[in-house]
């Protein structure tokens, strides 16, 4: 599949150059994203080197990279330090500190000064109402709202999503983004509600080839991989 299957972005989700060289290869990404604990589970020891082998592979997609203090004033230092990396580059700034003090005002002064933004950990329309307030019209921005940790509550992400929408559409050139994909269906949804980007890990992009495959099929496939796996385990029950 391409890009133009979709009606939406989708970004690859991790922290692995080679998973990430794959993504850009086949075709179907639109951008990347990456995050602290992705990076921790990749076994990202050197940011400042990762970054720069990232850029390097994929320099025509918008790539994000985040801050790491919790201090505001040591987020715009490390802000303008990830800036000077490439020109593609959106920097990811938490929509808190873990203190839950609001990142508003940081966000106004970078977006005032033509940083691409990506405000991340969004969980709320007000956040997303307070977040829009801070930037400037025409700039760029991702407004990344958590989907997924919503619906890991019980609540249904999708009438938050499909406002946050709308609420966009109000900004020059900022960008509605379903973050925390938890399974391929969030990209169908995401769709439906007319979010603009999607991030997805690799482990469900892989999956991206099931579109559309005969359910019988895949029954049966289903059946035969039970039957293998316990065939080579040597399982006997009599």
């Amino acid at each position: 599949m391409t890009k133009k299957d979709f009606k939406i972005k989708i970004f690859a989700d991790g922290a692995d150059i080679n998973g990430m060289l794959e993504m850009y290869r086949a075709g179907f990404v639109s951008g990347f994203t990456t995050n602290p604990s992705l990076m921790k589970k990749a076994g990202v020891t050197d940011y400042e080197k990762f970054a720069l082998e990232a850029v390097k592979a994929i320099p025509d997609l918008p790539l994000s990279f985040e801050v790491f203090s919790d201090d505001f004033e040591a987020m715009e230092k490390e802000a303008r330090k990830i800036r000077s990396w490439a020109g593609n580059i959106y920097i990811k700034i938490p929509v808190t500190n873990t203190k839950g003090l609001s990142s508003a005002n940081l966000i106004r002064k970078l977006s005032a000064e033509g940083f691409k933004l990506n405000i991340t950990a969004i969980l709320t329309l007000e956040q997303v109402e307070q977040v829009l307030k801070s930037l400037t019209p025409g700039v760029g921005a991702y407004i990344s709202v958590f989907a997924g940790r919503i619906a890991d509550t019980g609540v249904n992400p999708i009438p938050v999503m499909q406002q946050t929408v709308k609420m966009c559409k109000d900004v020059a050139k900022v960008e509605s983004l379903w973050a925390s994909t938890r399974e391929l269906l969030n990209i169908f949804q995401a769709q439906e509600c007319g979010v603009d980007i999607i991030t997805v890990t690799n482990d469900i992009l892989k999956k991206i080839p099931n579109i559309g495959k005969d359910l019988t099929q895949l029954s049966l496939e289903t059946v035969q991989m039970f039957f293998n796996d316990a065939k080579s385990l040597g399982y006997k029950i009599v």
